[in-house]
């Protein structure tokens, strides 16, 4: 079924503008007319800048797709979720990656799930077995509400504890006192970093949930990989189908971090020629 909605564009003019939203099996919004100041909007509000635009628009965006991860059925969640989950854990670029950095999935947020991934990366961290290789696991934890966020290690679930918002983290030292390694003190590159977000689309828009943690972090650690002369890890986002979007509606600031690649139920989407080269 195809589900219609209506979206109001960021100028305020006389007669309100609208544009039509449609949704199919993947989110197709048709807001390319929104996304361009004209000069009339910048004349009704001479206070408004393109980012205050982009920002709104954002906004907008994000009410939206919350709206449908809301309304999406249970059990089609579920079998998203395993679907998703076991291609990541199938691919080659997972199977062969040594370090990387992954979310802990927040039931409450409607993030995909990777407890599966999770338990299958901590179940052989200790020891190479016949499918893949021992890895080492770095998740986040929230430090402050200035998008400051850290990556730390992490060798078994019971290393995380819920923070205020009920959302598991790393505690910062583990059960002997010790600090836990921080990812961008490791003295070897990460392979591969397994991403969260709101909306994304195939050619590598991103849209988080307006903290720019991520969007900070990534940034920070693309630089710390540039100055060491380490590969560019590969950003693979996972995404439920309605979290898909036409190409060029997700708004772009000069801030946001692109990913390499997307995972949906229907499989792997490479989107540039690293994570081609990876999926080989």
């Amino acid at each position: 079924m195809t589900h219609q909605f209506t979206l109001a564009t960021t100028a305020s003019p006389p007669s309100p503008t609208t544009t039509r939203v449609l949704f199919t099996p993947f989110l197709h919004l048709n807001l390319r007319s929104s996304t361009t100041l004209t000069s009339s909007t910048m004349s009704a509000n001479p206070a408004t800048t393109p980012l205050d635009a982009i920002f709104k628009q954002k906004k907008l965006l994000r009410t939206k797709v919350k709206k449908e991860l809301k309304s999406m059925d249970p059990t089609l969640r579920s079998q998203e979720d395993d679907a998703i989950q076991n291609i990541v854990l199938e691919a080659p670029w997972f199977k062969s990656c040594k370090r990387l950095c992954a979310y802990i999935s927040c039931g409450a947020l409607r993030e995909v799930d990777t407890t599966k991934i999770l338990s299958e990366i901590l179940k052989n961290s200790g020891q190479d077995d016949h499918s893949q290789v021992r890895k080492k696991l770095y998740v986040p934890r929230v430090e402050d509400k200035n998008s400051y966020m850290r990556m730390l290690n992490i060798s078994r679930m019971d290393d995380l504890v819920a923070n205020s918002m009920n959302i598991l983290e790393p505690a910062p030292c583990d059960a002997e006192g010790n600090e836990r390694e921080n990812v961008m003190f490791a003295n070897e590159p990460v392979d591969l970093f397994i991403l969260p977000g709101l909306a994304f689309d195939k050619s590598g828009r991103r849209l988080g949930r307006g903290g720019g943690y991520y969007d900070t972090f990534l940034t920070k650690y693309q630089e710390l990989a540039e100055d060491r002369n380490w590969k560019k890890p590969l950003f693979v986002a996972l995404s439920y189908s309605v979290q898909i979007l036409e190409d060029g509606v997700i708004p772009l600031t000069p801030n946001d971090v692109p990913v390499d690649a997307l995972v949906s139920s229907s499989g792997f989407i490479p989107i540039n020629p690293l994570a081609n080269e990876m999926s080989s």
